[in-house]
């Protein structure tokens, strides 16, 4: 290859290493091409699978500043999956993809900037993908939602009857102020001092004057004419 063309074929690898949100390498050895071209069409949109030469690709993994995450990798026939979609599902397809076709070995890779064990990227394969979790994530936002509409439109039912109850208290309250004994208001029972005293208006009306005399006024007045005449 003219020095020209590994140029080329460097800032290549270093352009797809950094427009990647990861890259997994592979070793190949023993698979046809028509497994390879399955391969390429079963990780669909997700990632691209390509053929590389090890001493362009460790010029290129130092020029994208990934060296040492890829350090140890580069030996033997090598293939990498630049992925441009959902890492886990990248991972997935080429989980799948070696065990139908164990020709295929994983030997780690590196997904945002991580260094990435053959394992990790196993464990990767296993989680749910973005699609899922976003709609376990969407269902949960629509519950949550849900539950808050809920609570807003019991708020004025709540407030209906915490206003009830307020004016029933205070109902109840006025009643029983009402029916209270004023400590302030005269004892009817208590003898009032501005009242006249009923005995003592019984002995001033019975004066001697007013007492009536048993014996009668005509025959006192006879009795004394009948001494002057004598």
């Amino acid at each position: 290859m003219a020095r020209a063309e590994k140029v080329a074929a460097v800032a290549e690898l270093t352009e797809r290493f950094n427009s990647s949100s990861g890259a997994v390498l592979a070793e190949y050895r023993g698979l046809t091409v028509a497994q390879l071209a399955e391969l390429r069409h079963s990780l669909g949109e997700q990632a691209t699978f390509s053929v590389v030469k090890n001493t362009l690709t460790k010029l290129a993994a130092a020029d994208a500043g990934i060296a040492a995450e890829l350090d140890g990798l580069l030996t033997g026939p090598s293939a990498i999956a630049f992925v441009k979609g959902d890492v886990v599902e990248a991972a997935k397809g080429l989980r799948d993809f070696a065990k139908a076709n164990p020709a295929l070995v994983i030997k780690g890779g590196v997904i945002d900037g991580k260094a990435m064990s053959p394992s990790e990227i196993e464990r990767l394969a296993e989680l749910e993908s973005r699609e899922v979790l976003l709609a376990m994530l969407a269902g949960a936002m629509k519950a949550s939602m849900a539950n808050a509409a809920a609570t807003l439109a019991a708020l004025p039912v709540q407030m209906a009857r915490l206003t009830a109850a307020l004016q029933a208290k205070r109902e109840a309250e006025e009643g029983a102020d009402s029916t209270a004994p004023d400590s302030t208001a005269p004892d009817s029972t208590a003898p009032d001092s501005t009242a006249p005293d009923s005995t003592a208006s019984d002995s001033t009306a019975q004066t001697p004057t007013d007492i009536p005399n048993d014996e009668p006024v005509a025959d006192d007045a006879a009795a004394d004419q009948d001494q002057t005449e004598e």
